[in-house]
């Protein structure tokens, strides 16, 4: 399978232009939701991509206006490469959205979804027993901590989720980036915040921390509920054995709109099974 039959077409693929400001990103990356938007340049001989503005790079520079200085490089692939080459690309890379350019041409984006998507669709390999690709080190909570501290615990792993144990030790549910978002609230003009962005649009600031791929970026302008774990996590989870294959987990994870599921040896948690864990698998 290639990269053209998995990604989203360029004609659908949103875009702004050199030259440009902070403002021409915003609506997109705020009102939109999206994580990073692409950026061509018009020359003589048509467009041309020059690079990627994600909610991450105005965050870490939120004095700076020109698009040109905000854009980072990123790998990029091309249309006639295979799912199995981008695969890599995003692992080896840890990037969820590569442009997919030919001749210096924007032709499309694809992302770990798509490439999920391929291998659940069976369009390419995905018997691996998903007990080879997941990883071992599991982040976990208890069930009674509170809320704001699982956030810490969960951005000082450098993950998006904590599964939480019970007083036994027992998986009891999860908690998820998305899960903290969904309750937190923005404090207006809190003490500490320095010249951060979010004193200057603060609206703007919450809706740009929601995910940079499948990360948040945590401040120190965000209230969290100070409730236990147990109020606010998913208790009744999917989990998995060492023995399903990555096309199974890749249909799971795409029915239920997850990013990680639980591995179980018996009724023992064994590992985590990620998204991204089943494209190592190609």
């Amino acid at each position: 399978m290639k990269v053209a039959d998995a990604m989203t077409p360029g004609e659908d693929v949103v875009r702004v232009s050199l030259p440009g400001t902070r403002d021409d990103v915003l609506e997109y990356l705020q009102e939109r939701s999206f994580s990073s938007v692409p950026v061509v340049k018009e020359t003589d001989d048509g467009e041309r991509y020059r690079g990627l503005v994600s909610r991450e790079d105005l965050i870490a520079h939120p004095d700076e206006d020109q698009l040109a200085i905000l854009m980072d490089e990123v790998p990029t692939t091309q249309s006639e490469a295979s799912i199995v080459e981008v695969a890599r690309i995003m692992v080896e890379s840890d990037e969820r959205r590569i442009p997919v350019v030919n001749g210096g041409s924007l032709k499309g984006m694809i992302t770990v979804t798509d490439v999920v998507r391929a291998i659940a669709d069976g369009e390419v390999n995905g018997d691996v027993p998903v007990g080879d690709l997941a990883r071992r080190d599991v982040n976990t909570t208890y069930i009674e901590t509170p809320l704001p501290v699982a956030e810490r615990e969960i951005a000082y792993a450098n993950v998006p989720y904590a599964v939480v144990l019970d007083h036994e030790a027992e998986t009891a549910g999860i908690i998820t980036e998305v899960d903290i978002i969904a309750v937190a609230e923005v404090v207006e003009g809190e003490a500490g915040t320095g010249d951060s962005i979010a004193n200057q649009d603060s609206e703007w600031m919450w809706e740009g921390i929601k995910a940079v791929g499948n990360r948040y970026i945590p401040t120190r302008n965000v209230e969290i509920p100070d409730e236990p774990v147990r109020e606010y996590m998913t208790g009744d989870i999917v989990t998995v054995s060492g023995t399903r294959t990555a096309r199974e987990v890749a249909q799971m994870l795409l029915n239920k709109d997850i990013e990680q599921i639980p591995l179980l040896s018996g009724d023992e948690l064994a590992g985590i099974v990620r998204d991204v864990d089943l494209l190592a698998g190609l």
